[in-house]
């Protein structure tokens, strides 16, 4: 099994800002997908859809303002089964992200491109926080056809 791992500072002395993000439909939409629907209740499904597809994730830990896990349950065939993990802690003045994108089967080239949409995604996420403006999908930086 191999894992997709970044670490990102966020400029806020306040983790639930990032928190919130991570848990609420609207905080999602902000900068992840416009088409996020669904429950970030813990047991809740979120479906996130994109122009090339969607995944569709089970809520399966929260801890307020240190941690979030999804497991997903629908989606490309390397993601199902792949949990994917927020770790939240304060530094200063910094909520430090550390993601965790884990369970992957082998590093397939879906996975390095994957990689690299969770950077700027979470550089959305940094964005969303520090600015109130994130780059969800469709507005994200483009890396190739496959989005």
């Amino acid at each position: 099994m191999v894992d997709i791992l970044h670490r990102v500072g966020v400029k806020t002395p306040a983790p639930e800002k990032v928190y919130d993000a991570l848990t609420t439909v609207e905080g999602l939409a902000g900068w992840w997908t416009d088409d996020t629907k669904g429950s970030g209740d813990l047991g809740g499904v979120l479906e996130f859809r994109f122009p090339v597809g969607g995944f569709d994730m089970e809520v399966v830990e929260l801890r307020p303002y240190e941690r979030v896990a999804w497991r997903v349950v629908d989606g490309p065939e390397e993601w199902l089964g792949t949990t994917i993990d927020w770790d939240l802690r304060q530094d200063g003045d910094y909520t430090i992200v550390l993601f965790k994108h884990q369970g992957w089967k082998e590093p397939v080239e879906f996975m390095h491109h994957c990689s690299t949409k969770w950077g700027s995604f979470l550089m959305s996420l940094k964005s969303l926080v520090e600015t109130g403006e994130g780059a969800p999908a469709p507005r994200d930086v483009q890396i190739s056809d496959w989005h």
